[in-house]
């Protein structure tokens, strides 16, 4: 009998099997509506990296107040770009992450700690110590999503790219 390798793990696998579970839609929405400030936390320069992506859109199309951080920049589309976020000006709503796995816990406890409201997994993070510790102090938790997807989706924004928004509406949402 010929045994056929076991195909990799999807992140969709990953979050089947898990003992956390996301918010749902409508409480993503409420979260995105509340939200004032949000801290990229491994913001990039680069403009090949998705959090310059996330970056140059939430600027543009979105009303938050929009903070880099990067121990090693200066300047991130014409924005200073503070080391931490015990470095920020003010506490922010929600902390957006692109950081590799094995930082994520220790980002979701500076964000405890500033006092930041929600923690922000981008697509294919998925940490349940970070959620857990999150979780634990209160912040709303997202994993294994995009603030840039999930806000045009609910704004109305991502038909422009050929999707179905599921929007019923001859009139463009108002901006969150």
């Amino acid at each position: 009998m010929t045994q056929t390798p076991e195909a990799p793990l999807t992140t969709n696998d990953i979050e089947r099997a898990s003992t956390w579970s996301n918010p749902g839609a409508p409480e993503r929405l409420a979260l995105l509506q509340n939200t004032r400030s949000i801290a990229i936390v491994g913001a990039s320069n680069k403009p090949s990296r998705a959090s310059y992506f996330v970056s140059t859109y939430l600027l543009s199309s979105s009303p938050y107040t929009v903070y880099f951080i990067n121990p090693t920049a200066t300047e991130i589309l014409g924005h200073p770009v503070y080391p931490s976020l015990a470095d920020l000006p003010e506490a922010p709503d929600l902390v957006d992450v692109f950081r590799k796995h094995d930082d994520l816990p220790q980002v979701a406890q500076e964000a405890v700690d500033v006092g930041a409201k929600a923690l922000w997994l981008q697509l294919g993070s998925w940490n349940e110590d970070a959620a857990r510790i999150a979780g634990d102090a209160g912040l709303t938790v997202v994993m294994n999503r995009c603030v840039k997807i999930e806000h045009a989706r609910f704004h109305g924004g991502l038909h422009l790219a050929g999707f179905n928004t599921g929007v019923i509406s001859s009139k463009r949402q108002v901006r969150a």
